[in-house]
C-alpha cells in the first residue's frame, strides 16, 4: 500500500475515533458541559500522543536502535520521583497550594536539566559512546525509581495515595492551562521539524554515513536529543509515564509503511499514537469503567508487541 493512502487511512481512522470518543453515549442533560471536558481530555490525548510518537522516533533514529525508547534515560522514574520528593518534603497540603502549573514546570525543568547534564557526557570535552550514555541513563532510572519507592515507604499513607495516582497515566483530571501551554511547545517543534527531515534520514543511514554526506553528526544528535527530552518531559509531566506508547507505535509505523523518510513516518507514528490512545481511553471509560489505567492497556499490549514481533521474529 502506498504511503499516502496509509496515511489517509489513519487519518479517516482518528476522525472516527475521536468523533466516537466525543459522542458515544453521550447524555441528554448537560451536552455542552460534558462535551467541553471530553475536548479537552481529546486535546490531552492528541498533545500526548504527538509528543511521545515525535519524541520516540527521533531518539530511535540518533541512537541507531529500534528497540529504545526516551524511557531508558530515566525520565520517567525521575519524574516519579520528584513528585515524591515534593510530597515528602512539603506535604499534599503545600503540594496543593503550590498549584499544578508550578509542579509541570519543575518536573520538566528537572528532567530536562538531567538530560542535558547526562548528554554533556555524550558531546562535552570527554565524550562517551552512546551506548555508555544509554547504560548510565537505565543505571540512573533504576536510582530513581529505588529512591522512589523509599521516600514513598516514609510518607504518611494518604499521601501515598496521591503519589500513586500519579504513577499512572491518566486523562481524567487535565489542567487546561498545562494543556495550552503543553499544546503551544509540542505545536512548535513539530511544525520546526519539518526543516529538519532530511537531516533526520541522513541521521538514520549512521553516523560516518551522516559526516561524510556533510551533516555536523555532534552537533546535529545534541539539537535532536535535546528535543526528545523536552517532548519526554512535558507528555511525561502532563498526564503521567506511558512506556511502551512510543515503542509500539514507532515501530508498527515502520512496518506499514517501510521507509525511511521521516517525512512518512513521523506523521504515520503520529496517527497510530493518537488512535491507540483515544482508542484506549474509550475502552477505559465506557467498558472498564475506570478500573483499569490506561498505561496498564498500553504496556501490556507494548510488552506483547515487543517479545513477539521485535525480538522472537528478529525484526529489529
Amino acid at each position: 500500500m502506498q504511503p499516502r493512502h496509509t496515511l489517509t487511512i489513519l487519518v479517516i481512522l482518528v476522525a472516527l475515533s475521536a468523533a466516537l470518543f466525543l459522542f458515544y453515549q453521550l447524555p441528554g442533560g448537560a451536552v455542552a458541559y460534558i462535551l467541553e471536558r471530553r475536548a479537552i481530555k481529546l486535546a490531552a490525548l492528541i498533545v500526548t500522543a504527538v509528543a511521545i510518537a515525535i519524541s520516540t522516533s527521533i531518539f530511535q533514529t540518533v541512537s541507531g536502535n529500534r528497540i529504545l525508547t526516551p524511557s531508558i534515560l530515566g525520565l520517567d522514574t525521575l519524574y516519579l520521583l520528584v513528585q515524591t520528593l515534593l510530597m515528602f518534603l512539603l506535604g499534599a497540603k503545600s503540594l496543593a497550594m503550590m498549584g499544578r502549573i508550578s509542579d509541570f514546570l519543575l518536573s520538566v525543568a528537572v528532567m530536562i536539566v538531567f538530560s542535558l547534564a547526562l548528554f554533556s557526557l555524550l558531546f562535552g570535552k570527554h565524550t562517551m559512546p552512546l551506548t555508555m550514555v544509554l547504560f548510565l541513563g537505565m543505571v540512573f532510572g533504576q536510582l530513581f525509581g529505588a529512591l522512589a519507592s523509599f521516600f514513598q515507604l516514609l510518607i504518611d499513607p494518604n499521601e501515598f495515595l496521591t503519589v500513586q495516582a500519579r504513577m499512572f497515566a491518566s486523562f481524567n483530571s487535565v489542567n487546561t492551562a498545562l494543556l495550552f501551554s503543553s499544546s503551544v511547545i509540542v505545536a512548535a517543534i513539530a511544525c520546526a521539524l519539518v526543516f529538519f527531515l532530511d537531516i533526520l534520514d541522513v541521521l538514520s543511514l549512521g553516523r560516518e554515513s551522516a559526516i561524510t554526506l556533510g551533516v555536523d553528526h555532534r552537533r546535529a544528535s545534541r539539537l535532536f536529543l535535546i528535543i526528545v527530552a523536552i517532548l519526554t518531559a512535558i507528555a511525561t509531566a502532563l498526564v503521567g509515564p506511558v512506556t511502551f506508547l512510543g515503542l509500539l507505535v514507532v515501530s508498527l509505523a515502520r512496518q506499514i509503511a517501510p521507509t525511511y523518510r521521516h517525512s512518512i513516518i513521523l506523521p504515520t507514528s503520529c496517527l497510530l499514537s493518537m488512535l491507540f490512545l483515544i482508542v484506549g481511553q474509550l475502552l477505559f471509560e465506557r467498558i472498564f469503567h475506570f478500573n483499569t489505567p490506561i498505561s496498564i492497556i498500553i504496556n501490556f499490549a507494548g510488552g506483547i508487541y515487543l517479545l513477539s514481533h521485535l525480538i522472537l521474529r528478529g525484526t529489529v
